[in-house]
């Protein structure tokens, strides 16, 4: 396996965990919630998965509580913003605090004591490779010698695309991000609708943060997500809320955290001065580069038209 296929590699397993994230985060937004909770999601399924997985060695059970992790911190979100009417900016930010701090709390005691992830739980969730198509030129293994989760991650991108453009229960999500009083005024019941939509995409929060704990660090550290939550946000937003998109906006910031390991530490000859690419500089690329996806998601009119227009809006009925 040369170098070039290596780094492909490599960027799929970076890109991956944004990938699920920025899924929940469409998911959410497609019925009208703008959900800044993504990071403490991910960081609750994270420490669920992790627990599970080291206590009871089973990789089916690990990835499933890992998924109710996220989706319990969505079931706060839901709550509060569709129930009570809350303001969906200020409940994304505690949510991503809540979740953050108790999953970093409650981790002390794997942390401290140095467990690891069971082997068992990780080679089950880990690579594996697809005979045929691995053999592929430069993409083969790039794309078919990964984690379970890797596959699942793309399968759930085409899946939603599916859903969205060719089903009428996706129609009628849409229509109800779009104007939910036109929906409940069609028999669209508008609160299960975004109850549904809402708690799914916390599961797939949640995955990207089991995703971290299982496969990319099977240890736990605290802050593991590393505002990777907040990175997702962003792409949402750059995918125009389309997951066929979001799968190569994923990867492209995947490319980028990769280009950051790669040349972390490397010092380079420019006009006879030695630089070095400090890692601290390095690891700023993804950030930087999430701060020019939203410039552009600001300027370019296309994306303006494709979001949700009932995002950030709570829905009243009795002003329908």
């Amino acid at each position: 396996m040369n170098e070039a296929t290596l780094f492909l590699q490599l960027s799929v397993q970076l890109g991956t965990p944004f990938l699920l994230a920025t899924l929940g985060g469409i998911l959410c937004e497609k019925v009208g919630h703008l959900n800044l909770g993504i990071e403490g999601m991910m960081m609750l399924g994270a420490f669920f998965v992790f627990m599970a997985g080291s206590l009871s060695h089973n990789p089916l059970l690990a990835v499933l509580l890992g998924a109710l992790g996220g989706t319990l911190g969505a079931l706060i979100y839901a709550v509060i913003t569709i129930t009570l009417k809350g303001n969906q900016i200020v409940t994304g930010f505690a949510l991503s605090i809540f979740g953050t701090g108790l999953a970093n709390f409650l981790g002390k005691r794997y942390q401290f004591s140095g467990t690891i992830m069971d082997s068992a739980v990780t080679t089950a969730l880990g690579t594996h490779t697809v005979p045929a198509l691995s053999q592929i030129p430069l993409l083969g293994s790039a794309l078919f010698s990964q984690s379970l989760f890797v596959y699942f991650s793309i399968i759930a991108a085409v899946l939603l695309w599916l859903y969205y453009q060719k089903t009428r229960f996706g129609l009628a999500a849409q229509m109800v991000g779009e104007n939910p009083a036109a929906a409940d005024a069609s028999g669209v019941n508008v609160d299960l609708y975004k109850y549904v939509h809402v708690l799914l995409g916390g599961a797939m929060c949640g995955l990207g943060g089991a995703y971290l704990s299982l496969v990319y660090v099977p240890y736990w550290q605290d802050n593991i997500t590393a505002g990777m939550g907040w990175i997702a946000v962003a792409l949402v937003v750059f995918s125009g809320w389309n997951p066929i998109r979001a799968v190569f906006g994923c990867y492209l910031f995947g490319i980028m955290k990769g280009l950051a390991l790669k040349f972390q530490g490397v010092a380079v000859q420019v006009f006879g001065l030695k630089i070095t690419f400090a890692s601290q500089v390095m690891d700023m690329i993804p950030y930087l580069l999430t701060i020019v996806v939203l410039l552009v998601a600001a300027i370019t009119s296309k994306n303006r038209r494709v979001g949700p227009a009932g995002v950030g809006k709570p829905y009243f009925r009795e002003d329908r």
